[in-house]
C-alpha cells in the first residue's frame, strides 16, 4: 500500500485510514530539493486522488470509490488542506475537537449509517467530487479523535518545511518530522541566533 504524498518525504504512515488525511496534507510543495504541489494541477491531482483512494480501499476493506473532479474541486481541496493545517497547527492540541467541529462547519459532508450483517455500524459517505474526499477525510478525522491518535498528527515545526508526520514517540512530544533534518537545521539557527544575540551585547 502506498501514500505518494507522505512518501515522498519519507515519512511512515500514520495508522488505519488517518493515513489518508496525512496524505492530503503532504500534498503540499516542501523538502529539499523542492517536491511539486500535487494539487498544482487537475491532472497531477486526479492521479494522486486514484491512488490514494485505491490505497484507503485496501486499508479500510472498502470497495474502492471512483471520484472525478474539477478545477473548482481543486480550489475546495486546496482549501481543505489549509484549514486542516491551521487546526494541526494550533498550540495545544486538547483544543482539537473544537478546531475540528470548526472545520466541519466549513466542510459539512453528508454520510450515511449502515449496518452490515455482523451487527457493525458503518459511516458511508456521500456526495461528488470534493465534497465526498472531504467525508472521507472527516470520518476518518473522527475515528483518530475516538481512538485517541488524532493529536498525534502534527505539523513540522520548521516553517520551511511543513509536512505532517505521526509522532510516534511514548510521550508524544515530536516536533520535528526528523530530527536529523529539520530539528538539527532549526537547532543550529537557533545557536547561531543566540552566538550573535550575545557578540551584539
Amino acid at each position: 500500500m502506498t501514500w505518494p504524498a507522505s512518501e515522498r518525504y519519507r515519512l511512515e504512515a500514520a495508522p488505519a485510514g488517518l493515513a489518508l488525511v496525512q496524505d492530503l496534507l503532504n500534498t503540499l510543495a516542501a523538502g529539499k530539493p523542492r517536491e511539486p504541489d500535487l494539487l498544482g494541477d487537475l491532472t497531477t491531482a486526479k492521479n494522486w486522488i486514484g491512488e490514494d483512494l485505491s490505497t484507503w480501499a485496501r486499508e479500510r476493506d472498502r470497495p474502492e470509490p471512483q471520484v472525478e473532479i474539477n478545477e473548482h474541486d481543486l480550489d475546495e481541496l486546496r482549501v481543505l488542506r489549509g484549514e486542516l493545517q491551521d487546526a494541526l497547527r494550533t498550540p495545544d492540541r486538547r483544543g482539537a475537537e473544537p478546531a475540528l467541529a470548526d472545520l466541519s462547519a466549513l466542510y459539512s459532508a453528508s454520510a450515511g449509517l449502515r449496518m452490515n450483517r455482523d451487527s457493525r455500524v458503518s459511516i458511508e459517505p456521500r456526495g461528488t467530487g470534493w465534497r465526498y474526499i472531504a467525508c472521507l477525510v472527516l470520518m476518518e478525522a473522527l475515528e483518530a479523535q475516538q481512538t485517541n491518535v488524532w493529536n498525534r498528527l502534527k505539523i513540522c515545526r520548521n516553517p520551511r518545511c511543513s509536512v505532517a508526520f505521526f509522532d510516534r514517540s511514548r510521550n508524544n512530544s515530536g516536533v520535528w518530522h526528523s530530527t536529523r533534518v529539520c530539528g538539527n537545521i532549526e537547532n543550529l539557527r537557533a545557536h547561531r541566533a543566540r552566538a550573535r544575540a550575545r557578540a551584539s551585547d
